[in-house]
């Protein structure tokens, strides 16, 4: 005979157990699993204005890339902002702003576009030199053909800088 598992079998009452219960749920939020890496002796950081490199980018491109790297090393290190001798600089540059038609594939009827955003990154550790690199990180993603690149852009750049932030963040704070 198969006997199922019991909260009676841990010594927990009902309320008990659900007490517990509602606990692990409200902290499961609170923990993060990030495995963030930052050397104690490093405490404040730097980013430069991206420049735009890509002959079709939106004017506003490098700017909105730059703050939205800064305000996620703010939101998720313990990292200080500061533009005088930092610990740790982030510099680069928009090199790829690109549409392009991707055909169907054989028995199939529509293609879709892909608009590709490409940026390259130095990064430079003032404490430890060994740390430094310099890495093209790029991401993409597609639209329907029969829309027009003006009506999706602003979500599309959204979506693609977000995946680039997030993978930037992870090559200097993490151990992946």
């Amino acid at each position: 005979m198969m006997r199922f598992f019991s909260i009676n079998a841990l010594g927990f009452t009902a309320p008990t157990a659900a007490f517990f219960f509602l606990v692990c749920l409200n902290f499961s939020g609170c923990y993060s699993f990030k495995g963030i890496s930052i050397p104690t002796d490093v405490n404040t950081y730097y980013v430069e204005l991206f420049e735009n490199q890509a002959a079709a980018s939106t004017p506003t491109l490098p700017r909105d890339f730059t703050e939205k790297l800064k305000d996620k090393i703010r939101r998720e290190s313990r990292l200080r902002y500061t533009d005088e001798d930092p610990d740790i600089e982030f510099s680069g540059a928009i090199t790829q702003f690109s549409v392009s038609a991707e055909a169907p594939k054989v028995n199939e009827q529509i293609g879709f576009n892909r608009l590709t955003i490409t940026v390259t990154v130095s990064f430079v550790n003032n404490k430890n030199e060994k740390a430094n690199w310099k890495q093209q990180f790029s991401f993409d993603d597609s639209f329907a053909p029969d829309q027009n690149l003006l009506d999706v852009q602003d979500a599309l750049i959204e979506t693609i800088s977000n995946e680039l932030v997030e993978r930037i963040f992870n090559r200097a704070f993490t151990n992946w």
